[in-house]
């Protein structure tokens, strides 16, 4: 089987190759290991990417484009009079990638392409990505793998190098257009990322023009209006010295990496100028805290210490500074490993990603905006739950994909193949073993109930999140009451409709807009749709929302699909579980059902009113499994319409 695996960068794309069952190799586009991700228009349309790209660059810079991942979420790229999607810019950037790799297989294409992404890019951006990939010509059998779980999987495949199930790595990845970190964790059929977070300010093209910035501090006195036109370009001989200008800063960048001084040449009429290391180090030293500050963040958030860890991992091109290794080094105690080059890192790790991650359990993500807003993405939990959780994903029917619990969350490898239908939901496994990232337990006891209440954790995630199935366009209205007619929220985010439904809850508790996830105080609201949480005793919150209308359907249809869906999580969930409860409820003139899950004191209880687009998910996130009462008895004396409303 040849397998393709290609890491587009911002500023490189690399490509490995593992074909007639040889060991995985960079695939040489243009005679290097790197190709550019830059993308020329032509007069009549035509784009030109990579190395000839930048060559064209130099006739007419208006027309260039040196980072079109940086800019994913524009849309649209003016390359001179030419309006190009971004969507296009990527697939020729790609299109040469499988063009040069279909030459060295004799004119084959691959049989599997595997395309890796930053771990917190949402269903949107992967959706580009993958319209890009089919566009190229990639073909059907394509496979997302998060970046740091493709890290992660390198840094494993080194002689001398572990990362068995039940041991995590920090992957710190600073490329040219973002900072990403990510904690990693073995579990026996892969990797699971723990927890992730990122800086978009922060990369090696502001590295870039923070050196510019201090090389004209030097020079600019000398010709003002000279260096502004260099710095903001009107004619095609100031965009082709600015490029050139660019293009040496860059390269002097490089050089300090390696050297403690070097000069950077600079256009008449200005002198060159020489630049030191420690100077460089001084413009970035700020923004580079930020980064191990965020790292050592990231850390905590999972329970765990710097070193616990196997390692921290340096990947991306600009990871290469050295002052990085030396501010984790003086801020966490733990020197950090780089192994092999950091660019390639990444697209050779995708082939040691187990195939046992890689399922079908992710629906296809075609180009229409209703299959995206059918994609949930799992927010990890952070801080008081590492365990990895299991993630059944939407199909564009809004049923599951495939079977839950996996090993891999939505940060593990996502298969992508043709556009289909519905999947059926098979029976789900036993579930695995829980990993233990945090300390050894004092006494001994059934690990069953952590994974199980993991695998709720997910499912009221995944449930949260799924509002976005609904915000396909359009206002509020078209509900079914009076009092329902209007989603709008009061100060503490309820609506009329959702005040009648919460009782008085909001009276006894503290609430507030949106809908905050309780595990990590992300807000998982939606555009239109009205929510607010509230937090109750004994870790119980209850969120309440209230949907509007959408295309074709009022707010009580889309309030029912959404039920329908996490009625589906449920069941499937159930399989694993197998503590599921089903009723009805009456209070305070309404009347409604529910439905419960509950495991290892962890719970939810989805409960609506009938005919009516309100609907409200009670979350008991109790991980010490010490509760005394069941969610549902929780739920019938303090929560349901009619009741004390305080606990």
């Amino acid at each position: 089987m040849n397998v393709l695996s290609v890491d587009l960068g911002t500023s490189n794309t690399v490509a490995v190759l593992a074909a007639h069952g040889r060991p995985p190799r960079v695939v040489d586009v243009d005679g290097a290991s790197m190709m550019p991700s830059a993308v020329f228009a032509d007069d009549d349309g035509a784009l030109v990417v990579g190395r000839d790209a930048e060559r064209r660059a130099r006739l007419d810079p208006a027309r260039y484009e040196p980072n079109p991942k940086r800019r994913v979420d524009e849309g649209t790229l003016l390359l001179g009079d030419q309006v190009v999607p971004v969507t296009d810019a990527l697939a020729g950037v790609l299109r040469r990638v499988v063009d040069e790799t279909s030459r060295q297989l004799g004119g084959a294409k691959p049989d599997e392409v595997r395309l890796t992404h930053p771990a917190q890019w949402g269903p949107v951006r992967r959706n580009v990505l993958l319209s890009a990939a089919r566009q190229a010509g990639m073909g059907a059998n394509l496979v997302l793998v998060p970046e740091p779980v493709a890290a992660a999987a390198h840094f494993a495949s080194f002689p001398g190098q572990t990362l068995v199930a039940h041991q995590a790595l920090a992957v710190y990845d600073l490329g040219a257009g973002t900072f990403d970190v990510a904690i990693v964790g073995a579990t026996q059929k892969g990797f699971v990322v723990l927890a992730e977070a990122g800086l978009p300010d922060l990369g090696g093209l502001d590295v870039d023009q923070a050196l510019l910035e201090h090389v004209g501090r030097q020079v600019s006195h000398k010709e003002p209006a000279r260096w502004q036109s260099l710095l903001r370009p009107v004619t095609t001989a100031d965009r082709r010295a600015q490029r050139a200008l660019r293009e040496d800063v860059k390269a002097a960048k490089e050089s300090l990496s390696r050297h403690p001084q070097t000069e950077v040449p600079l256009p008449e009429p200005f002198d060159d100028v020489l630049v030191t290391r420690l100077e460089l180090e001084a413009l970035i030293r700020p923004g580079l805290l930020r980064s191990v500050e965020l790292l050592a963040g990231t850390i905590r958030s999972t329970g765990m210490t710097a070193d616990r860890l196997v390692g921290i991992y340096l990947v991306g091109g600009s990871s290469r500074i050295p002052l990085i290794a030396t501010l984790i080094a003086e801020q966490l105690k733990v020197v950090p490993t780089s192994l092999d080059q950091p660019e390639t890192a990444v697209a050779l790790g995708a082939h040691h990603v187990p195939q046992e991650g890689v399922t079908m359990r992710t629906s296809d993500i075609s180009n229409t905006i209703e299959d995206v807003q059918r994609t949930a993405r799992v927010v990890t939990p952070r801080a008081a739950f590492p365990t990895p959780a299991a993630t059944p994903t939407l199909s564009p029917s809004g049923a599951p994909a495939a079977p839950v619990p996996s090993a891999f969350p939505a940060s593990g490898p996502q298969r992508l193949g043709p556009p289909s239908g519905p999947q059926p939901l098979p029976q789900p496994p036993p579930p695995p073993p829980p990993v233990n990232f945090g300390p050894p337990p004092v006494a001994k006891r059934s690990a069953k109930p952590w994974y199980i209440a993991s695998g709720v954790i997910a499912v009221v995630v995944i449930a949260v999140v799924t509002v976005l199935i609904v915000t396909s366009g359009g206002g509020g209205g078209g509900d079914t009451t009076a009092s329902c007619a209007s989603n709008q929220p009061d100060d503490q985010g309820f609506s009329e409709c959702m005040r009648q439904l919460a009782g008085s809850v909001p009276e006894h508790n503290e609430c507030q807009k949106g809908a905050i996830n309780p595990l990590n105080a992300d807000n998982l609201g939606a555009p239109n749709t009205t929510s607010a949480t509230c937090t109750m005793a004994d870790d119980h919150t209850v969120i309440y929302m209230h949907f509007g209308s959408s295309d074709s359907r009022d707010g009580t249809q889309n309030a029912q699909e959404y039920i329908d869906t996490f009625n589906q999580e449920f069941e499937a969930v159930s399989g694993a579980t197998g503590d599921q409860n089903n009723g009805t409820w009456d209070g305070d003139g309404l009347n409604g059902s529910y439905t419960s899950i509950e495991a290892g004191g962890v719970g939810l209880l989805i409960f609506s009113v009938d005919d009516s687009p309100v609907l409200g998910v009670l979350i008991r996130a109790d991980l010490t499994g010490s509760g005394s009462s069941s969610i549902t008895d929780f739920y019938d004396q303090h929560v349901k319409p009619g009741s004390d409303g305080g606990a």
